[in-house]
């Protein structure tokens, strides 16, 4: 084969491989995710993914935070209760969800309702040997109010560019393979 021609050839083979690679990313950024299926057979992928209102709510120290604090990251945002057996139900399968993501650019909330405020978090995790999620509180449901919230349990999964990505009301198992697998697809990559 003649020079020019083999230089040609690789010239050609190095666009079409680049190409692929911009359309597969770009089809990341921009489909939905899911539908969920075996244990997360009841997620709800957004149909068009919207940015979300920079809601707030605060953390366990008292201090007011928004989801603009995690922009860049994925975020599993719950919503739950004390009170709410399913919520109890699925609480540690959150907490080891986050420990399995940790550095992996996705956070893990838990926020929650309670009229007690911090310390009723606080016992609550303790009794239950909750370590890896942190305290948060959605005082007065501010937060679900705005994000149309209408039961507990109810987890929203955000990307990094604040976009609403999909949600499931009830209880689910988030440390299943099938979770895992869902955040993933729906959150890491779309960080942009």
């Amino acid at each position: 084969m003649k020079p020019a021609i083999a230089l040609s050839v690789a010239v050609g083979v190095a666009v079409a491989f680049v190409a692929t690679i911009a359309l597969y990313h770009a089809d990341r950024q921009t489909r939905t995710c899911g539908p969920g299926s075996g244990k997360m057979a009841a997620f709800q992928p957004a149909e068009d993914p919207t940015p979300l209102p920079d809601v707030s709510f605060v953390d366990g120290d008292g201090t007011v935070r928004t989801l603009a604090d995690f922009k860049g990251n994925g975020v599993v945002l719950n919503f739950w209760a004390t009170w709410c057996v399913p919520c109890v139900a699925e609480m540690p399968a959150l907490d080891r969800l986050r420990a399995h993501l940790a550095g992996r650019g996705i956070e893990v909330l838990a926020l929650s309702s309670d009229r007690g405020g911090a310390a009723v978090v606080r016992a609550f995790f303790a009794k239950h040997g909750i370590e890896h999620l942190p305290v948060t509180l959605d005082q007065g449901l501010s937060a679900a109010r705005v994000l149309g919230v209408q039961g507990l349990p109810t987890t929203v999964l955000i990307d990094g560019t604040g976009r609403d990505r999909g949600r499931l009301v009830g209880a689910a198992e988030w440390d299943s393979q099938d979770a895992i697998s869902l955040v993933e697809d729906c959150l890491i990559g779309r960080q942009q």
